[in-house]
């Protein structure tokens, strides 16, 4: 099992960022694909969420209206697009799967800076 996040990087506030996770290993349409992240001194954090049937989300109240997390099965890949980034998104984020149990990806970091 493998989940490989990309996409990370340093942009300006009010700048965008898409990341994308590409998965191996299992059957990627069947699980509950996640984005979190943790930024320094804080706890991991959910992010957002795309469920296997039907496509339906969830957001943090933070990121609500300004992330939108997408799959696309053929792929094997969740994405995350970011747009209007703050300062406060500034952490590392991690793609998770999740079924019967979980997988992590190693993170990318995403930095929000002028």
């Amino acid at each position: 099992v493998q989940l490989v996040e990309s996409g990370g990087g340093l942009v300006q506030p009010g700048g965008s960022l898409r990341l994308s996770c590409a998965a191996s290993g299992f059957t990627f349409s069947s699980y509950v694909m996640s984005w979190y992240r943790q930024a320094p001194g804080k706890e991991r954090e959910l992010v957002a969420r795309i469920f296997s049937t039907g496509g339906s989300t969830i957001y943090a109240g933070s990121v609500k209206g300004r992330f939108t997390i997408s799959r696309d099965n053929a792929k094997n890949t969740v994405y995350l697009q970011m747009n209007s980034l703050k300062p406060e998104d500034t952490a590392v984020y991690y793609c998770n799967a999740f079924l019967h149990g979980a997988y992590w990806g190693q993170g990318t970091q995403v930095t929000v800076s002028s």
